[in-house]
């Protein structure tokens, strides 16, 4: 990895990571469905003026298939799914819920791509892993049914980020990563929408609420998007993964800054098992291959 990589990485983590803070601040006033379909659709807006400026803007139809599928299971169903999630688990649960999107992504590789698992990495895995146990601390919780079922949800949405990975760099090739990134809000978006029919009207939209909205669609997800695409791009869907181990440690940090969720000798522990594990992950050597283009 370069140092425009580990950069990437580290930015992606953090934005990805603060997503959660914004969702549990935002879904009191809007709602599940209507923050997702809100964050995707001012995604899009966003990406689509970035395009227009530098006079670039790819054409649609001729990939609108590979471009509503990786909008589906990258997108509108993990949005939906962690939103609703949020309602229920602090923001730091759901980041470190998320970190379950490498082994998704290297068990769905391994089937599908028939990629190997070195020992290296599945070493790197376990320990990530075991931070991520370590920092859940589930003993010290009182867990209802609204909690099991928004840690399912979480779960779900890691798969469906594990598959979208994998997807990406079989069935994405030769696609520029803002291509991809600008296409799958909008179809995240048209999909949302389908079923805003079904969601109660929001409640309270508040200054606090619009702020964290906007933070969540421009920084988290139209900047984070280019970030990721490009990672995938340079390093491949299994390195790019790995900043799912970054994301709960700034998940835990943005939750205690701004929320005031607790931070104990755990969390410390179980911070350094999480980095110690990325970086075992990410020290194999790989193929510099570009399955997406770089722009």
């Amino acid at each position: 990895m370069t140092g425009a990589d580990v950069a990437r990485l580290v930015s992606l983590g953090a934005l990805w990571g603060g997503s959660f803070a914004f969702m549990r601040v935002a879904v009191v006033g809007l709602g599940p469905l209507w923050l997702a379909v809100t964050r995707v659709t001012l995604a899009f807006l966003a990406l689509y003026a970035f395009g227009r400026m530098r006079r670039d803007v790819p054409a649609f139809r001729a990939h609108w298939r590979e471009y509503a599928v990786i909008g589906m299971i990258n997108t509108a169903l993990p949005f939906a799914l962690f939103a609703w999630a949020t309602q229920h688990v602090p923001a730091a649960v759901a980041a470190i819920l998320n970190a379950t999107s490498p082994f998704f992504g290297a068990i769905v590789a391994a089937l599908w791509l028939r990629e190997r698992i070195t020992p290296v990495k599945v070493a790197g895995m376990a320990l990530g892993f075991s931070g991520v146990v370590l920092l859940v601390g589930w003993q010290s919780r009182q867990l209802d049914d609204n909690a099991l079922l928004a840690i399912a949800a979480c779960l779900l949405a890691s798969l469906c980020y594990g598959i979208a990975s994998v997807y990406a760099r079989t069935q994405l090739q030769g696609l520029s990563s803002f291509s991809v990134a600008l296409y799958s809000q909008m179809t995240a978006a048209a999909m949302l929408a389908l079923v805003l029919p079904f969601a109660p009207l929001p409640t309270s939209v508040s200054p606090l609420v619009i702020s964290n909205v906007t933070a969540l669609a421009l920084a988290s997800t139209a900047v984070a998007y280019l970030l990721y695409f490009r990672l995938i791009a340079d390093l491949g869907p299994a390195r790019a993964l790995t900043v799912t181990f970054l994301i709960p440690l700034f998940g835990v940090f943005w939750g205690w800054l701004f929320l005031g969720e607790r931070v104990g000798i755990d969390t410390l522990g179980a911070c350094a098992l999480i980095l110690c594990g990325t970086w075992l992950a990410v020290r194999q050597p790989a193929r510099r291959t570009s399955p997406l283009p770089v722009d």
